[in-house]
């Protein structure tokens, strides 16, 4: 009887601390809109070059930005197989490609608004933030965020733009490339890409 009662509330306190986690766990929405200010505010900074707002959204996005995760989710079954320098060199690569991924989508929008429409958590640790660009005279464009709760802070893991997934937009593509050439080639591939400014950012100029 009594080690009936000992489980019966080591369940409860159990259930109780999960509870209280997840109402003291912060908001998505505030996290993710405090990153995309910040971003814009650096955009809207006429004292800074071109290069200069870059150098700083890259700072800005990547205390948000879950790079590994993101390296995860593309490689896929490949990222088990693959050695830790790999790794290493695959995340350092692929996170400059999206890194300027991103800058491009953002600098088309400058000037724009940003409305927060809604937040979706699932599992308590897993949400999406949908957001829209209000554009003037032009349909508002949805940028979804998802991201993952780690201590106490959200960490994004895609950016879904008009329903196309950076990171499955990369994936299919990759993993058909390391398929063929191996995760070696396709890892030389983002790198020469990277060193020879064959990115977004780069292409759309200073």
């Amino acid at each position: 009887m009594a080690r009936k009662f000992l489980l019966s509330f080591t369940l409860l306190l159990i259930t109780a601390f999960a509870f209280s986690t997840a109402l003291a766990a912060p908001s998505a929405t505030e996290q993710v809109k405090s990153t995309i200010d910040k971003v814009l505010a650096v955009l809207q900074d006429g004292g800074l070059s071109n290069d200069a707002k870059r150098d700083k959204i890259r700072k800005v996005i990547s205390e948000r930005f879950d790079w590994r995760g993101m390296s995860i989710r593309t490689l896929g079954k490949n990222w088990k197989g693959a050695s830790k320098e790999q790794k290493k060199r695959f995340t350092a690569a692929y996170r400059r490609l999206l890194e300027d991924t991103y800058l491009v989508m953002v600098e088309e929008y400058t000037d724009e608004k940003v409305d927060f429409v809604k937040e979706d958590i699932k599992k308590q640790k897993y949400a999406q933030v949908n957001t829209l660009i209000v554009r003037t005279g032009a349909p508002p464009i949805p940028v979804n965020y998802k991201a993952r709760l780690r201590k106490d802070k959200w960490w994004i893991y895609d950016v879904v733009i008009e329903g196309v997934s950076m990171i499955s937009n990369y994936r299919t593509s990759y993993q058909q490339i390391a398929k063929n050439q191996g995760l070696d080639g396709l890892i030389a591939q983002i790198e020469e890409k990277v060193a020879t400014g064959d990115t977004p950012a780069a292409s759309s100029g200073s």
